[in-house]
């Protein structure tokens, strides 16, 4: 069963949003690979702007990625008419270095409730090697009744 607020929910419909434009993730160059009935997936490349000196994945990059996909998460997951959602915590362990290609990120949930949703990010290079584990909590707040 779809945890998603619209139940009809496909990649297409989020793949032409315009929820990346004009933001980190739009320049790191995040992009849309996936959607399940539970869970999102967003892959990004190692380049230029995500690596440090070392010609590494910067561990800034890796967290960018994991927040970007699981806001977005708990973004389709809420009624985004009455309610929005911040980033509240992230965690993250770096387990691996990645160099080039790209870095792949699948959210999914580890609790959804009214007014938090915990996250579980584990982020794999080219190779299906885990390069990063995160876990983001989000908070879920009501928009202010104009």
């Amino acid at each position: 069963m779809s945890i998603w607020f619209n139940k009809n929910l496909v990649l297409p419909d989020i793949s032409t949003l315009e929820y990346g434009r004009k933001t980190m993730a739009y320049y790191l160059g995040m992009e849309w690979v996936e959607l399940g009935d539970d869970y999102l997936v967003m892959r990004m490349p190692v380049n230029e702007r995500t690596i440090q000196p070392y010609g590494l994945l910067h561990g800034g990059a890796s967290c960018a990625l994991a927040e970007t996909v699981g806001s977005l998460a708990s973004h389709f997951v809420i009624n985004a008419k009455e309610k929005y959602c911040v980033g509240l915590e992230i965690n993250a362990n770096h387990v691996r270095s990645a160099t080039s290609g790209f870095v792949t990120a699948t959210c999914t949930a580890l609790h959804l409730g009214s007014s938090t949703h915990v996250w579980d990010i584990k982020i794999h290079d080219d190779n299906k090697k885990l390069v990063c584990v995160s876990r983001l909590t989000v908070a879920i707040l009501e928009k202010k009744k104009k």
